[in-house]
């Protein structure tokens, strides 16, 4: 593999091309990977697909403008974007710490993205090159692109545009309207002329000529100074972000008024096959060997994404913000051809590492009405109990399934990527699950409970933890019945809004019945865009308007998170200070449900009680559903486009 078959990094490989011009710079702030799992990958590739000759400008240097003047002024534009996750959440942990890593960079080295780096790649961009049409897309673009709060600044900003200065916003998924506008740009048409693309915004003076049907939002000075605007603002854009029904929204900046169109239609499967189909070399470009690489590759090298968007509508995840609710699949016949080419990879062991997406499980529209009328803006389809037009349905899924594992030289076929375990339990007599369980588990099947108590599953938009334990109930008796010994490992949340200490200590308490360390435990991060950070920042739920709790101070959330992680040595003081101020000491003690052993000379202490009085008939029965491992720390963010439902 050399550089010629990638799209060129510099203005030597474009001359070894013999191009003396080229059409489209795309920027990008990470390193360039040429696979469909990167969006910079898919945007480059989909424009040559259209003719035009497209550079990538990959990390550039932002402390001045000659790293975008190096190959010189494209005749039709600059698209820039952040990369696969906001550069905030790249560089800084919940805890607001400085990431020590970034994985989407060569050798994982850190600092190679500016901070909010849209913003600073648009004004360079503009410095180098005046009066060429400047595009922002991708996902930081994409979750900022209204007045939003940053966790950061702990600050209402305004949308996105009006900092970076660019001449337009591409939000979602970006194929339809980044192949619009090259079109019309290629025809000579004024950037500040196309204002009638669905998935895009921008910013005018003139709002009255919006091409759409408008509603107007509370103004970024309204959102900025009063928490209930905020919360009506955040409530509208999620009830207007849908291509059947949804309006254009105008909210205004001071003297200009930011324009959001109404979103793009999802790609049909035709279309999505196409875009998956494109002729990625699925590595990083050879410019970084010497660096070792670009490890954010490993993750997803031989693995599939079969579809997008999703109708879980957790609330603190940006996926329903930016891909939507509406759900589109590849074909089979698609997917085949890209794990038979995996075949034909000399370090490819048989091993497809997932078939997944953002929900893995789903292939299919929620109900029969969604593509005449919409997604329902007033209900999500599984939570809290799943609405009785859903057709939940794995047939198709299924049939992908079986088709990849008989192509020749596939061993093994694995499932890893955010299954909905509500959805599966609404199709019962499916096969599905018996055969995910024999097929499909790599020894551990990730899942997402995310709590126990049914009012913070309530906040984040989860299903009752009763629905979880019928979950764990099938997978018990399905590993019995194949003599497998495969584990659920769950994904958990502290600190999200609605969690109270007590309620914290309540699922140590959950946890610490039955007999599980969780390997996965995140603090609740206010991401831009989503509904839990319009909690985190105004203490309203946007949904009903009504009051709900925020644990804010970093002692209670240091806290919440140490009860989840009640075995750790390290924690064990955090831990008990929790217990003390929650007023449950009663779980310190020898009792079975105890967390913590007493200190001496403490008033909790007790006397010790005989061995068989401490195991207190303790049961065992969970062990299957819940795995035994180590805690990792700071598991590093994002994959396949978003937080995992």
């Amino acid at each position: 593999m050399t550089a010629e078959d990638f799209l060129p990094i510099s203005q030597a490989e474009m001359l070894s091309r013999d191009w003396w011009w080229y059409d489209f710079l795309l920027v990008s702030g990470d390193a360039y990977v040429d696979h469909p799992s990167f969006g910079t990958a898919i945007i480059g590739r989909l424009l040559e697909h259209e003719g035009y000759r497209v550079a990538v400008l990959a990390q550039p240097d932002w402390h001045s403008a000659e790293a975008f003047r190096a190959m010189g002024r494209p005749r039709l534009g600059v698209l820039i974007g952040a990369g696969n996750l906001d550069s905030m959440v790249a560089h800084y942990t919940a805890a607001k710490k400085r990431r020590s890593e970034d994985f989407y960079s060569p050798g994982k080295r850190a600092g190679l993205r500016p901070d909010r780096a849209t913003i600073v790649y648009a004004n360079r961009a503009r410095e180098a090159f005046p009066g060429c049409p400047i595009v922002i897309g991708g996902l930081e673009a994409s979750l900022r692109r209204f007045a939003h709060y940053d966790y950061w600044d702990d600050a209402v900003r305004r949308c996105i545009l009006a900092d970076a200065g660019a001449d337009l916003l591409i939000y979602g998924m970006g194929e339809h309207a980044t192949r619009e506008i090259a079109a019309r740009l290629k025809r000579k048409e004024p950037i500040s002329s196309i204002t009638d693309v669905r998935g895009t915004a921008y910013l005018t003076a003139e709002p009255a000529r919006c091409a759409f049907p408008a509603l107007t939002l509370p103004s970024f000075e309204e959102v900025r100074d009063d928490k209930r605007k905020y919360a009506a603002a955040t409530k509208a854009e999620y009830d207007e972000h849908d291509p059947i029904r949804g309006r254009a929204l105008l909210q205004g900046h001071g003297a200009r008024t930011l324009v959001v169109n109404p979103p793009a239609l999802p790609l049909n499967t035709a279309e999505l096959d196409a875009v998956a189909e494109y002729p990625y070399t699925r590595r990083w470009h050879p410019v970084y060997a010497p660096l070792g690489g670009v490890p954010a590759l490993d993750e997803v090298r031989f693995s599939v994404t079969h579809n997008r968007g999703c109708f879980g509508g957790c609330n603190f995840c940006a996926l329903a913000f930016h891909q939507g609710r509406m759900v589109t699949a590849r074909s089979i016949g698609s997917v085949v051809r890209e794990v038979e080419a995996f075949t034909k990879e000399p370090d490819f062991k048989g091993y497809v590492s997932d078939v997944g997406g953002p929900t893995a499980n789903l292939r299919h529209a929620s109900c029969e009405k969604q593509s005449r009328c919409g997604m329902c803006a007033d209900r999500n389809c599984l939570a809290p109990s799943p609405c009785p037009n859903l057709d939940a349905d794995h047939s198709d899924y299924l049939k992908l399934l079986r088709a990849l594992r008989e192509i020749p030289g596939v061993k093994k076929v694995f499932v890893r990527s955010g299954l909905r375990y509500d959805y599966m339990l609404c199709d019962p007599d499916s096969p599905f699950f018996a055969e995910l369980v024999r097929c499909h588990v790599s020894g551990q099947l990730r899942v997402a409970p995310e709590h126990c108590v049914d009012k913070v599953l309530e906040a984040m938009g989860k299903p009752p933890i009763g629905v979880y334990e019928r979950f764990l109930d099938r997978y018990r008796k399905l590993n019995a019945r194949y003599e497998k010994e495969q584990f659920a490992v769950p994904y958990l949340m502290s600190s999200h809004p609605g969690s109270t200490l007590a309620d914290a200590v309540e699922l140590a308490v959950y946890l610490n019945r039955r007999h599980s360390q969780p390997e996965q435990v995140q603090d609740f991060y206010p991401t831009p865009g989503t509904i839990s950070t319009c909690m985190y920042h105004t203490g309203l739920d946007p949904r009903t308007m009504r009051p709900i709790y925020v644990p804010r101070s970093y002692e209670e959330k240091r806290m919440q998170r140490a009860l989840l992680q009640w075995r750790r040595p390290e924690l064990r003081d955090t831990v008990r200070a929790a217990l003390r101020r929650a007023g449950r000491t009663d779980l310190i003690g020898w009792g079975p449900d105890c967390l913590l052993r007493p200190e001496r000379g403490k008033p909790e202490a007790q006397k010790k009680p005989a061995a068989a009085d401490r195991r207190g008939g303790q049961d065992k029965q969970n062990r299957a559903g819940w795995a035994k491992a180590k805690p990792k720390k700071n598991a590093r963010p994002g994959k396949k486009g978003g937080r995992r439902p």
